[in-house]
């Protein structure tokens, strides 16, 4: 259980500095400071993210840690400020409050593409953030976790150490300027060390002094690659999970929602569930059961049992009528024309007019969605794995029934989230259930049916691409991109209303690409099609990525071009920091050296969440098969706070791609997916996955993000590979369909 909940006036002795709105103190974006959450009931002003405390020093991350390593990066920017022995911090995530706002989420609003932004558009972008602060997005997304906190936490830190100087200097009799910190000591000109836990309580009743931010040059933790924070945790098994929390007289539950999607529940028999040993009670959900038991097994067999008469869905009843009503929506005007350069109306006798489509796919997070939920007295204590604690608190609060007050929420580690737990399902679920069982603590654990069955999932999508080229040079590139809106669909449920206007997430991946084509032109048409539908890691650029670059690699064949010697022909003008991508996986890759019989490469670059990364696949016929043999990838985010994690999430962003390019798939009968289990719905494993080189370039002048830019080139840079193996040129995705893979 968090320590937040048990802080006393006893163990609390300073928070030691108010950091509010935006980066400095006194400069804010919006002038009232935020509300400090961590005021325990008697003692001292804390700042969200720094509290001492008689047993060590706790540094508050305000995002959520799902396996990204985000815990390590947010507490190293305090604790590089604060001067303390990174191994001796405790890391706790925050509770919900407007105070952790997320101000970078408001990087992507304005609806221009990010490489091209101006100075002065990054300052708007900046000022932006005051929407977020005012709407309290506590919110883990869009890869901007670094980019927000990078210089909030670290003047966290800063004034945390200059308060605790200023005490010391006073006792000491010395001027602040003559002290110095280090180890989580103050130590005087004479080396007399104090440590900071006998100088917190009056610190914590002082004016924080004027601080500011150690230069880049003098930084011992950031820019080099720590020992996760989490890491111990995990590898001895004491970390919880959200289903993990051990109560007293625990009840365990599961539930078994309507397969068919938007369909409802016309009666059920829960006699057949009661009868089994363990199983205690079954209640009503609505569009569904939720069953409680002695034990998640009992729990789960008794939802199998329970009787059900289903309604169906109000969706087409297979594939062909889903893609019917996406392809319906090129027959409509677009949303959006964000990129719209010359004049790609009249198009030469040469042009290329092909179709491509991508199918749904599902987050598989490797822990199914759960939550532990427990009313007593009115107040309810849940305990979710979640990427958005304010709406988990809004959402508990409406189905149990309570005031938000009443709702106390500690966001645990998650096994996975990739944009899944940002969703409020489950929470909604245990808190109906707890609210029906006052005083007894409900575990909920999802079967990995229930969990793939009611994902919110990638839209399926389809892009019209029609394109010329000229003296070796792309003369027309048009893109017409339709898919039901991601945006539009998650907004909705967040907000209670869908954002007008265009689009730029369901473009993202393809207007905003650094090539420079004197007709260009790209166009977003809504598709009406109520799947249930979510972020999904990379978003829009997760297929529009595929879409784009693998046109891009037609258009070089039809020009009898090297595929990354033309990239770079036409990113070179637009962007350096682009090129420079390029430039390395082909270094990295022998790109000019020859292959020999039966293996060949393939290269992709998708500029996505402020980060160009380009990749270079080598794969090989084995025994009839195909497999990827090796991977290069190169990123450039500007600065890299933490080389080691920056690289594992590349690594792993391309590991999601290319299983999703290779096998995803999720498909519909009658609104209920015919997928259920990782043997319908695998991904790579050790055996199949490629050897990964990952190179991390710091030339872009603005952070960008890391966590999704390693998805989108992956399944373009696969299926330019097979063309240039196989001459088969693939516009669909899962690529098992036109090849067989070692899987």
């Amino acid at each position: 259980m968090s320590r937040l909940g048990t802080i006393t006036r006893r163990t609390l002795l300073v928070g030691a500095v108010a950091v509010a709105g935006g980066a400095a103190f006194g400069i804010y974006q919006i002038r009232k400071p935020v509300e400090n959450p961590l005021t325990p009931d008697q003692g001292a002003t804390l700042n969200p993210y720094v509290i001492i405390d008689t047993s060590g020093i706790t540094i508050i991350a305000p995002r959520a840690e799902m396996g990204q390593g985000v815990h390590t990066t947010l507490a190293a920017l305090v604790a590089e400020e604060l001067d303390v022995d990174f191994a001796s911090i405790r890391v706790e995530h925050g509770p919900p409050s407007s105070a952790y706002y997320n101000g970078a989420l408001m990087h992507a609003a304005l609806p221009v593409a990010d490489y091209a932004m101006k100075d002065w558009q990054h300052t708007v972008v900046g000022g932006l953030a005051a929407a977020s602060k005012l709407l309290g997005l506590q919110v883990t997304g869009g890869s901007t976790s670094t980019v927000d906190a990078f210089e909030k936490m670290r003047y966290a830190g800063a004034g945390a150490r200059e308060a605790l100087k200023a005490v010391a200097a006073e006792r000491l009799g010395v001027d602040r300027a003559a002290l110095r910190t280090e180890g989580g000591f103050v130590i005087a000109p004479d080396d007399t060390r104090i440590p900071y836990a006998e100088l917190a309580m009056d610190a914590a009743a002082r004016p924080v002094p004027d601080v500011g931010l150690r230069p880049q040059s003098d930084w011992t933790l950031l820019g080099r690659a720590l020992p996760r924070s989490d890491m111990r945790a995990k590898i001895t098994g004491q970390a919880q999970y959200a289903t993990d929390i051990p109560l007293p007289g625990l009840k365990f539950a599961t539930v078994r929602i309507c397969p068919h999607l938007g369909g409802g529940m016309a009666g059920f028999d829960p006699a057949p569930a009661l009868d089994l040993p363990g199983v205690e009670r079954v209640i009503d959900m609505g569009n569904g059961v939720a069953v409680i038991a002695r034990n998640t097994w009992a729990a789960m067999e008794g939802a199998k049992a329970v009787q059900v008469d289903w309604t169906p869905a109000p969706l087409p009843a297979d594939m062909d009528g889903m893609f019917t009503a996406i392809a319906a929506a090129f027959d409509t005007e677009p949303n959006s024309t964000l990129r719209d350069d010359g004049d790609t109306s009249a198009l030469p006798d040469s042009a290329i007019n092909v179709e491509y489509r991508v199918p749904f796919l599902a987050h598989s997070t490797m822990e199914p969605q759960g939550a532990t939920a427990w009313l007593q007295d009115g107040q309810m204590t849940i305990w979710a794995g979640n990427q958005a604690p304010r709406i988990c608190v809004q959402v508990a609060a409406e189905a149990a029934g309570v005031p938000e007050d009443a709702i106390t929420l500690h966001t645990t580690f998650m096994g996975g989230g990739f944009g899944r737990r940002a969703e409020t399902d489950a929470v909604a679920q245990v808190a109906r259930i707890a609210a029906e069982m006052p005083g007894t603590p409900i575990r909920l654990t999802w079967s990995r049916e229930e969990d793939m069955r009611h994902d919110f999932y990638r839209p399926a999508a389809m892009a019209r691409m029609q394109g010329a080229v000229a003296d070796g040079r792309i003369s027309h590139f048009n893109a017409a991109i339709a898919a039901p809106s991601v945006t539009r669909a998650a907004m909705t449920r967040i907000m209670g209303s869908a954002p007008g206007g265009a689009d730029k997430g369901h473009v993202e991946g393809a207007f905003d690409q650094p090539y420079a084509i004197p007709n260009y032109r790209v166009a977003g048409h809504l598709a009406d099609l109520d799947v249930p539908i979510g972020f999904w890691r990379s978003v829009g650029a997760s297929f529009n990525g595929f879409f784009h670059e693998s046109f891009v690699d037609e258009l070089a064949h039809a020009a009898g071009a090297d595929p990354l010697a033309f990239r770079l022909a036409h990113v070179a003008p637009e962007s350096a920091v682009a090129a420079g991508v390029l430039e390395r996986v082909r270094d990295m890759s022998g790109w000019d050296t020859p292959l020999p019989e039966g293996r060949a490469r393939g290269v992709a670059m998708t500029w996505s969440f402020g980060t160009p990364t380009a990749v270079v696949l080598e794969i090989a016929r084995a025994g009839g098969r195909m497999r990827v043999d090796r991977a290069f990838m190169a990123c450039d985010p500007g600065l890299a706070l933490d080389p080691g994690i920056i690289r594992a999430q590349m690594e792993s962003g391309l590991i999601y791609g290319l299983s999703a390019a290779v096998m995803g798939e999720i498909t519909f009968t009658d609104g209920r997916a015919d997928q259920e289990n990782f043997p319908d719905y695998d991904g790579l494993r050790m055996f199949n996955t490629p050897q990964i080189d990952v190179a991390i370039l710091q030339d872009n002048p603005h952070m960008g993000g890391v966590g999704e830019p390693g998805t989108p080139p992956a399944a373009p840079a696969l299926a330019n590979a097979m063309f240039a193996l196989t001459g088969t040129r693939a516009r669909s995705l899962p690529l098992r369909d036109v090849a067989d893979f070692v899987v």
